[in-house]
């Protein structure tokens, strides 16, 4: 499997993931699928890394599945193109539930156009800090297919389903402005301020509390499909197992001095 379609770095706690197929628009095809499910759980399981910075080459950040490569892939054999569409979803979406349930906090820096699938990508990262020049599109209805990677759950939870209806029931595309106005993003600067950006977000995760920045996203993205009790349950322990780490006992330390000198 080539490891050069999906560049991978980690240094200082922070694993970097850039999307490396820049003359297909970032496309995932599936090579590009292997090696992201294969990435995904080697982020998750890592104790090394602490945040993630997601990234893309060239002028788009992602226009999804690479329909022409799987079109080619469907041609070349007797399985039918519906099961070996499955099949690469399927790949898709562990390495997408694999980053969402971990603890590993992550901000994608979005250079460009993102299109189908790609929202999905985007979306499995935590913080998403756009240029604005990107655009943001759902083109599913436009070659008939339904939305995959994710974007059923991931685009309504970000945008609420009457827009997320909106977006890929027609061929409407937003501005990275228009994203920022619906909370599909969550800040927009300028292209050469984005990188700067993205990583400060994720320097700032490594600096501090990085266990709690991990165990927050976690509750967070779990909280929302389950029993309201069963999340109450898992706040109180994780908050009790939050305040005897050494980060928590200096701060809370720090505050009570401060309060008690008022």
């Amino acid at each position: 499997m080539p490891d050069d379609v999906i560049l991978f770095d980690v240094r200082d706690g922070l694993a970097h993931v850039t999307l490396n197929r820049p003359a297909r628009l970032n496309a995932v095809d599936p090579a590009a699928i292997a090696r992201w499910q294969d990435l995904a759980h080697e982020i998750a399981d890592r104790d090394d890394i602490g945040a993630v910075l997601f990234d893309a080459n060239g002028r788009a950040f992602c226009a999804g599945g690479d329909v022409l490569a799987m079109s080619a892939l469907a041609s070349d054999g007797d399985e039918p193109a519906g099961e070996i569409v499955r099949r690469l979803a399927d790949r898709i979406h562990d390495g997408h539930r694999t980053l969402r349930e971990s603890t590993k906090p992550i901000v994608a820096a979005v250079q460009g156009p993102v299109a189908g699938g790609g929202l999905g990508f985007m979306l499995v990262a935590d913080v998403v800090i756009t240029s604005d020049r990107a655009t943001f599109a759902s083109r599913y209805a436009d070659i008939g297919l339904t939305p995959d990677c994710g974007v059923s759950t991931l685009l309504p939870e970000a945008v609420g389903v009457r827009r997320a209806l909106e977006l890929t029931l027609t061929s409407r595309t937003l501005t990275a402005a228009e994203a920022l106005d619906w909370g599909l993003v969550a800040e927009v600067v300028a292209p050469d301020a984005l990188d700067a950006r993205a990583r400060a977000v994720a320097s700032a995760w490594l600096a501090g509390p990085t266990s709690a920045f991990g165990q927050t996203k976690r509750l967070m993205r779990s909280g929302l499909g389950r029993p309201f009790q069963e999340a109450l349950d898992d706040e109180a322990r994780t908050i009790g197992a939050s305040i005897e780490t050494p980060y928590a006992r200096r701060a809370v330390a720090a505050f009570a001095r401060s309060a008690s000198s008022r």
